[in-house]
């Protein structure tokens, strides 16, 4: 169940919050964690906020996903891909591998498969050849964060999850996203990487596939805020 006006009242509670592109904060209790905090329409305000993270996690080296510039302003441990840290060799990232976990008190977050689609534009270094998804279980939820993904054959389970409509090759199109969410068995699809105006998704559309497929999604404005109790 989800509520926008809630308040984290109980322990279990989680509280998402949409930045710009894929950016997203998980709270819970005294977690804290930020996913992919990219360099597309930042704003210096979120600074401040990103500060309150314990931890940092990045899928993939694109500057939608990573700032490196903020990310060296901030001293937190970030988790990333040996090919982030390869690409960013200024900053100290903390290398993890799909299959793995790390534990956060009662929270864990499981580092999962996530398959980047490629077209022309991406030829030679923008090309993604290592990258994740992540799952952040808090024991009573299952966040996932798919990353920029096109549609894979796998076994996880999540209750929410949060993937690009994008499509143009890199990532699923409507119709594949909600097959994916529904084979996750997910009861809340939360749209991202949305906010670049040079590549637009067909919202109209996405809304029309995801009604017809009797998905129960919620598209987040930046800097909007959604509880999951």
């Amino acid at each position: 169940m989800t509520d926008n006006k809630g308040s984290l009242e109980r322990k279990n509670d989680m509280k998402v919050t949409k930045y710009p592109q894929s950016c997203l904060m998980f709270e819970q209790s005294d977690k804290c964690f930020l996913i992919d905090p990219g360099s597309l329409k930042y704003q210096s305000r979120f600074l401040d906020e990103w500060r309150k993270a314990d931890a940092i996690f990045i899928t993939h080296k694109h500057q939608d996903h990573i700032n490196i510039d903020v990310l060296k302003d901030i001293n937190l441990p970030i988790y990333a891909t040996n090919e982030v840290q390869k690409t960013y060799p200024d900053i100290k990232f903390n290398i993890v591998k799909e299959g793995e976990k790390i534990n956060f008190g009662e929270v864990s977050i499981e580092v999962v498969k996530a398959v980047h689609g490629y077209n022309p534009l991406l030829k030679g270094a923008g090309e993604v050849l290592e990258n994740v998804g992540y799952i952040i279980d808090n024991g009573k939820n299952r966040l996932y964060i798919t990353s920029d993904t096109i549609c894979f054959n796998n076994d996880y389970k999540a209750d929410v999850v949060a993937l690009p409509v994008t499509s143009h090759g890199l990532t699923m199109s409507a119709f594949e996203a909600a097959l994916f969410s529904k084979e996750l068995g997910a009861t809340l699809v939360l749209p991202i990487h949305m906010d670049n105006e040079k590549y637009p998704t067909d919202v109209e559309y996405m809304k029309s596939v995801f009604e017809k497929f009797d998905i129960n999604y919620q598209v987040l404005d930046i800097d909007d805020t959604i509880d999951i109790l």
